[in-house]
């Protein structure tokens, strides 16, 4: 078993390797070419496959820093810093997704002309670009959710440099150079839109918001229904990294528990309900004499 995860996980490392190093070729022909044939259709799709290159260099982060053992400093190794490399890439493509949006605008008052041809064979190769990193990612995106954004971006990206070549046919075909601003502003609408939830995700984990997914109220429900427990407070459920939760909470169980059966199918219960994979519970009996201070929700 060790030796095909290792298997797996190499594949998966040439695989980003391979995206990473295509997609940021790419994004610099289609810069280049987009200024020279004065497409700013091309230039948004440059943007996204940015998008795509920055996705990739995230999800591979993440999946590197996932395996890094914890530290005396760092006592929950590095798994953090994959949600602030998401919300800096997050705030980089919403600044340039708005720097083309702006841009498309007024070249609707002013059409500029562009040279379709250029347009379609350039796009056309971000599509095969694109669709062949995502085949590489093909295999495990329903079992990784670094695997499967890495897959997503990708095939979103294809779909766009289809809209691209579609530009260019049009203007070969007809003429019209609104066809150029009015896909850029589209393309840069659907950048604003993804960016934008994945800004707004990684600034609630960063700030410790529950996770996405998970309804606070249900998991204290569970706890608060266990046979032993009389009462639940100092609940607390935050993101380690952008793909594992933790929680703690203290449980009140005035009489004896069954010790490390108890705690063990507790977290077990938390991770397959609520996919909370490090869980930390403290015991107490409820003793008058003796309140927990942080008993009131109100106190952190």
């Amino acid at each position: 078993m060790g030796h095909s995860h290792s298997h797996t996980q190499s594949n998966y490392n040439r695989a980003f390797i391979i995206s990473i190093t295509l997609n940021s070729a790419f994004v610099v022909i289609e810069a280049v070419y987009g200024i020279l044939a004065n497409s700013l259709a091309l230039l948004a799709d440059a943007g996204h496959n940015l998008s795509d290159v920055l996705g990739l260099i995230l999800a591979w982060i993440a999946s590197l820093l996932a395996r890094r053992p914890p530290t005396a400093r760092r006592t929950f190794g590095l798994r953090r810093s994959s949600i602030l490399a998401a919300l800096l890439n997050a705030s980089f493509l919403l600044v340039i997704s708005g720097g083309i949006a702006w841009e498309a605008i007024l070249r609707f008052r002013e059409p500029a002309p562009v040279a379709g041809m250029t347009v379609i064979v350039v796009a056309a190769i971000g599509i095969a670009i694109n669709t062949g990193s995502a085949l590489m990612f093909l295999s495990g995106h329903d079992r990784d959710l670094n695997i499967k954004g890495a897959f997503l971006h990708l095939v979103a990206d294809a779909a766009v440099s289809v809209g691209v070549v579609l530009v260019g046919i049009a203007i070969v075909l007809t003429g019209q150079l609104w066809f150029d601003p009015a896909v850029s502003l589209i393309v840069s609408v659907v950048i604003i839109a993804g960016t934008w939830q994945l800004f707004l995700e990684a600034l609630n984990l960063v700030t410790d918001a529950v996770p996405a997914g998970i309804e606070p109220l249900a998991v204290r429900t569970y706890l608060a229904e266990l046979p032993e427990v009389a009462e639940v407070h100092d609940l607390h459920i935050w993101a380690m990294s952008t793909t594992e939760t933790a929680l703690m909470a203290h449980l009140v169980i005035p009489n004896e528990h069954s010790g490390d059966a108890f705690l063990t199918e507790v977290a077990e219960g938390l991770h397959s309900r609520f996919s909370i994979k490090h869980t930390t519970l403290q015991i107490e009996s409820g003793d008058p004499n003796y309140p927990c201070p942080q008993a009131p929700d109100d106190l952190v």
